[in-house]
């Protein structure tokens, strides 16, 4: 155990796979107690609001549960939390809440429990703010010098700065030479705003210059003339920093402060605020956040920073005080006072590790042993120097020929090695997987020490899904494959499933797949063609891309290198769009099934809570029927429940049949048009954009916004589209549609154009000419094929447009 570690005083751990940052952690009073005691606001980017009231436990019991006042789902990701005076005509605090298109302003309100479970606290919204540009970051002050209220000010991902004053918009203003964003915050001293923009400088603009700047609407069309009257937007001060800023704070814990702290990549710059340098320490290590802080020395203040190396360090100025461990990398940090102590730390990691501890030390027992006092023997002493320096001059004669010795032996033992690594696999639910192709990674060290790593893909073989059966007499769906050599026998083809086959003449065979349909394989004796047939459309393609597969590697063998095959069509479109469809209406009863267990939830809890008031009462009354309306309830909760689980297997196994059915229509296309692997990758990567579906991104949306930018780009019949289109600005947040109308009339256009001759290709966009304004705005050494929005109805094509797909692509 480390000597220098943080002390845990209160721990918890949120969540499972969610994610956090710098701005997803506030301290303060947000129920306006006024007993001074702070509560911890985290956020996640899944949207989970969570408040805390953190305390020492004295028994085994309780613990985070019993510290946690509020629990709460939000519909959209939290970008940053900030508690300030938000509200007009209030002197209270109210919760500020981030998300990429929307700004809400809570009140959380506590009230005393009638029961022993404690107080119950309640979440409201008071106003919010659709936002018409994805969100950074913000901060909030009293702009303007303005008292007793504070404004927010929201940094969007095209360099927009907007400015809300309580429930009402104020205005909007774009940062000169903007390209990427970075921190933002605010100082009430000079009613200034600083950022450090991507050419690595800090800059402050005062809230006058911006108020009287340039309105940002009228820059939204670079062709139209720039409206009278507004001045053009300048910082009053840069300093050039020469890196990448991770966090900015102008801390103001009393009025003789006038510091302004950046944390860069290397270094923690401290300036006054005339944007001269108070003084710069260089850090030997990767930060990753800090705090500045009150310091009990008058002329200095203390920083507590954060790396990546587990560490919570604390400085004076420059000089290092104290160093502590901690058993995570910290994203943020801040300083709270709680109900038992003061000055606790509390930190969060990018997993949801949310820790209060306090700086100490472990007591060390070890006592050094007593030595025993004597006299040295100096002969003696001469006497082993003397034997010493002669083994070193033997040993300098050697060393070289032992050293390459060494070095042969290690050679020899490291050349021809192998590891031999047995595992298991098995099917992950009652239905044929989607594929058969897995992934490898053998990390070892070699003989000189050097680390390294290999990775590879293999291939599990189909016998482990399927066995030999006889053929079935009639099945539902077909394909023809054809070939330019002469038919072969299918047993040779098919080895291992030749002996258990009925047909002795190779012009056959049915495959059994596990949890699965038949699947037939015919040869035709008179043509070069090979049909697939069976009652499952989607349970074809393990067996239609092993037949593939095997024809390749078959005639590779015995010396044909113009073996070629095709698919003479027509598409089984209307096949496909029956797994689409169903893995559709299960997503949608999810949608139905979650919303009624919402519901029910809060009546479930209303009615506990009149039960227990009623319990509780000295006075006994009658329960009017409220203990059967529960119970009730319940079952109607625990129906919904188990329907709700039920569903959602059923939307994974449908899930895994849209994959395989996806799969098999891109073979096809690809079969049909003679594909290159580029361009049948491209097209595997736009039908099946995602693994696995999401509460907040599923498929239907995600291939409908990749099949439309191909139809906007390289399938484009108009060459002005695929220009336009590198300009062309961010649409609504991707969500689930009302029906597969629009996505199967796309797939279908999709398929239409590669029928005619469309190319598929990332760099279509390199034979159009581009606009002038997206031209001098590309990044100096970074292709353009990779910028083209996904989002296709949106407004004209603006630098601004195209710079906020650019920012979201670095991110």
């Amino acid at each position: 155990m480390s000597l220098f570690k943080a002390r845990d005083w209160w721990s918890a751990t949120l969540g499972e796979g969610e994610e956090f940052d710098q701005g997803c952690l506030c301290v303060g009073d947000v129920d306006n107690s006024g007993t001074g005691h702070d509560k911890v606001v985290v956020g996640s980017y899944m949207g989970m609001l969570r408040i805390f009231s953190p305390h020492a436990s004295k028994t085994s019991e309780g613990g985070p549960a019993d510290a946690q006042l509020l629990e709460v789902q939000l519909q959209n990701a939290i970008i940053q939390v900030e508690l300030g005076k938000f509200v007009s005509c209030s002197e209270l605090l109210h919760l500020a809440v981030l998300h990429p298109r929307k700004l809400s302003v809570y009140s959380v309100s506590g009230t005393a429990g009638n029961v022993e479970h404690g107080d119950q606290y309640q979440l409201k919204l008071v106003y919010e703010h659709n936002l018409q540009r994805t969100a950074c970051n913000m901060t909030y002050g009293t702009f303007g010098g303005v008292t007793g209220h504070h404004s927010l000010c929201i940094q969007s991902m095209d360099g927009m700065l907007m400015f809300f004053e309580q429930d009402s918009y104020s205005f909007g203003r774009f940062l000169p030479g903007f390209l990427l964003p970075g921190p933002l915050t605010y100082n009430p001293r000079t009613d200034s705003f600083l950022t450090v923009s991507s050419a690595r400088e800090l800059e402050s603009y005062k809230y006058e210059t911006l108020a009287v700047a340039t309105e940002a609407e009228s820059r939204q069309d670079p062709n139209l003339p720039l409206k009278t009257g507004g001045k053009r937007l300048t910082p009053d001060w840069v300093f050039v920093l020469g890196e990448q800023a991770l966090d900015l704070c102008v801390p103001s814990f009393s009025h003789a402060s006038s510091h302004i702290f950046i944390l860069g990549e290397r270094n923690i710059y401290c300036l006054r605020d005339n944007g001269q340098i108070h003084f710069m320490k260089k850090l030997e290590f990767n930060p990753s956040c800090f705090l500045p802080y009150a310091s009990v020395t008058d002329g200095t203040t203390n920083l507590l920073l954060g790396n990546h190396t587990n560490m919570l360090l604390v400085y004076q100025d420059v000089t290092l005080k104290w160093a502590s461990q901690l058993s995570f990398i910290p994203v943020a940090v801040r300083v709270a006072n709680f109900l038992d102590v003061k000055g606790v730390v509390v930190s969060l990691s990018s997993d949801g590790h949310l820790l209060c501890s306090y700086m100490g030390t472990d007591p060390s027992f070890f006592s050094t042993p007593k030595v025993d006092a004597r006299e040295a023997d100096y002969e003696q002493v001469e006497a082993e120097m003397k034997k010493l320096q002669k083994f070193i001059r033997e040993a300098t004669r050697t060393q070289g020929r032992r050293l390459l010795e060494r070095r042969v032996c290690a050679l020899l033992s490291g050349v021809g090695s192998s590891k031999v690594v047995v595992f298991s696999a098995f099917l992950n639910g009652h239905y044929p997987p989607a594929d058969l192709t897995g992934d490898i990674t053998v990390s070892y060290s070699s003989p000189t020490g050097v680390p390294k790593v290999l990775q590879s893909r293999f291939n599990l073989p189909l016998s482990l899904v399927c066995v030999a059966c006889p053929p079935p007499k009639a099945t539902k769906f077909k394909i023809t494959v054809d070939t330019n050599q002469p038919p072969v026998d299918l047993s040779s083809i098919f080895r291992e499933f030749s002996a258990k086959s009925e047909d002795k003449d190779g012009n056959s065979l049915a495959f059994q797949l596990l949890s699965g349909a038949r699947v037939t394989v015919l040869a035709s004796k008179t043509s070069q063609r090979y049909r697939i047939q069976s009652d499952s459309f989607e349970d074809m393609w393990l067996v239609v891309k092993e037949l593939v597969h095997r024809f390749d590697q078959h005639f590779s063998k015995v010396g044909i290198k113009d073996f070629k095959k095709s698919f003479s069509g027509p598409l089984p479109l209307e096949e496909y769009f029956l797994s689409v469809d169903n893995h559709f209406q299960l997503r949608i009863s999810a949608q139905k099934y979650q919303d009624l267990l919402s519901e029910r939830a809060v009546q479930f809890r209303a009615i506990q809570r009149r039960l227990l008031t009623r319990f509780k009462d000295k006075t006994p009354a009658p329960l009017q029927n409220l203990d059967t309306l529960m119970d009730a309830t319940y079952s109607q909760v625990m129906a919904l429940a188990e329907a709700a689980e039920e569903n959602r297997a059923l939307l994974e196994e449908a899930f895994v049949r849209l994959r395989s059915a996806t799969h098999l229509l891109v073979l096809l296309l690809s079969l049909w048009q003679g594909l290159t692997p580029d361009q049948t990758s491209i097209l595997e990567a736009t039908l099946l954009p995602l693994l696995q579906d999401t509460p907040q991104l599923g498929w239907e949306e995600s291939c409908d916004a990749a099949v439309s930018h191909l139809l906007r780009t390289c399938l484009s019949q108009n060459p002005k589209d695929q220009a336009t289109s590198l300009a062309q600005t961010g649409g609504s947040v991707l969500g689930l549609p009302s029906d597969t109308a629009r996505l199967k009339k796309h797939i279908t256009l999709l398929c239409e154009r590669i029928g005619k001759g469309g190319r598929l290709t990332l760099a279509s966009e390199a034979n159009v000419q581009v606009p002038a304004q997206v031209q001098n705005l590309a990044v100096p050494g970074e292709s353009l094929d990779f910028l083209t929005d996904h989002q296709l109805h949106s407004a004209s094509p603006t630098p601004t447009a195209f710079l906020t797909y650019l920012s979201s692509s670095f991110s």
